[in-house]
């Protein structure tokens, strides 16, 4: 904690204040989205498919919006788009407590979503503005805010929830509101240093962007850190499932805290340990490694066919958690640092914007494959197979960033004028 405070205060107000912001954003969300599904379903009785339907609109208003986010962002500032998030999550978290109308739920999830594509561009670029030569360090004091805002949030949610969905809900609109007041009186306006955003098109702004060959590729290599990152929330609850039948809920959950307890307690240290021996590009291929090599005891542990005890079944899945949680930790700091870089500090926000949109997408698609390959793997009673692609999922990750730094792509760009 001592450790924690002081990298805090090493920062400008600002900078401290965004972090925690993130802590309390996540705080917010994560004490209600995971309980969200049961109160559609047996709180309001909603078929499977409407259920679906809300929590996709949310999902695609996010993802499919982070460009517009950023693009607001480079062009008015960053402290708006930040306050009009939290006030959108303000009032569609109010929505989802008190109505039980479709269509009212649908706007209140579209509302939630965009929310996050308002403000998380504009807080990553705002932060890396403020810590100029520190954003390594910031993002990842940053990290350890954010997964401690996922590891509490669902703690507190499921403590409110003995009283009342509508509480949870009411309660996180709160957080919302309060967030909004205080940003809109303490935050400092901030624009981005130089003026591509606000002298150009929107139209030229994408076009610019579009035409960062060496970001677009980083982004594509990096898809894989994101499906091995979400596999704590698909694959490894399906094996806990398999595992431990009627407890594998509550063994998932352990799993959760593991991996944000592993974030919290080590990502600082961490970080200072990678930095005084590696550069930033063997971070990322050592640590997107680390990602791949998390599901390997996994694999071998299926492939050798033997009936596994609950103990050592529980030890590899947490072996695999704590190895991913490890490997994401070491990643996302000089990731971070890394989209900055190959922006060549013009247009962040847009540049972060268009990162999160293709990891969305490539969430997406990774997840439909990992869920199409685990019913063949379980039919074929070969899970091997899922454990065995994600470990090459990871080692390809690596591979490819490797080989952008080798050809030089990952150093940053000559300024280049805006596109027409």
């Amino acid at each position: 904690m001592k450790t924690l405070l002081s990298a805090t205060r090493s920062f400008p107000p600002a900078v401290r204040l965004l972090m925690a912001n993130q802590f309390a954003i996540n705080l917010a969300f994560y004490m209600l989205m995971p309980y969200l599904a049961a109160h559609l379903a047996d709180g309001l009785g909603l078929a499977a498919w409407a259920v679906g339907l809300v929590l996709g609109v949310r999902n695609f208003s996010q993802q499919g919006m982070f460009l517009i986010g950023g693009t607001i962002a480079d062009r008015y500032g960053y402290k708006a788009p930040i306050i009009a998030g939290c006030l959108l999550r303000t009032a569609g978290f109010a929505l989802l407590g008190v109505s039980d109308s479709l269509p009212v739920l649908i706007a209140a999830s579209a509302a939630t979503g965009f929310a996050g594509a308002l403000f998380n561009p504009a807080v990553r670029a705002y932060l890396a503005a403020e810590a100029g030569d520190r954003r390594v360090e910031a993002f990842a004091t940053f990290n350890v805010y954010y997964q401690a805002g996922m590891l509490t949030g669902p703690l507190v949610g499921l403590a409110l929830l003995t009283a009342d969905f509508r509480l949870v809900c009411l309660v996180a609109a709160g957080i919302f509101a309060a967030l909004t007041v205080l940003q809109a009186r303490a935050l400092p306006a901030r624009r981005a240093t130089d003026s591509a955003g606000r002298e150009s098109s929107v139209p030229a702004q994408w076009c610019t962007v579009a035409a960062n060959r060496p970001f677009l590729l980083f982004s594509l290599a990096m898809i894989g850190s994101y499906v091995l990152s979400f596999q704590v929330y698909l694959a490894l609850p399906l094996a806990a499932g398999d595992a431990f039948g009627s407890a594998g809920a509550k063994a998932t959950s352990l799993l959760f805290v593991l991996s944000a307890g592993v974030a919290v307690a080590g990502q600082l240290r961490l970080t200072g340990w990678v930095k005084g021996r590696w550069s930033g590009q063997q971070a990322l291929v050592r640590g997107l490694g680390v990602m791949g090599l998390a599901f390997a005891p996994l694999a071998l542990l299926a492939a050798s066919g033997a009936d596994v005890p609950a103990a050592v079944a529980l030890a590899a899945l947490a072996t695999a958690v704590i190895a991913l949680a490890v490997g994401s930790a070491i990643v996302y700091p000089f990731e971070m640092d890394t989209v900055v870089a190959l922006a060549g500090n013009r247009l962040v926000a847009t540049h972060y914007g268009l990162y999160n949109t293709v990891s969305g997408i490539g969430i997406t698609i990774g997840n439909l494959a990992t869920g199409a390959l685990w019913d063949y793997a379980q039919h074929q009673q070969a899970l091997w197979l899922v454990w065995g692609a994600l470990t090459l999922t990871g080692a390809a990750g690596a591979g490819a960033v490797l080989a952008l730094a080798r050809t030089g792509r990952l150093t940053a760009p000559a300024p280049q004028p805006l596109l027409a």
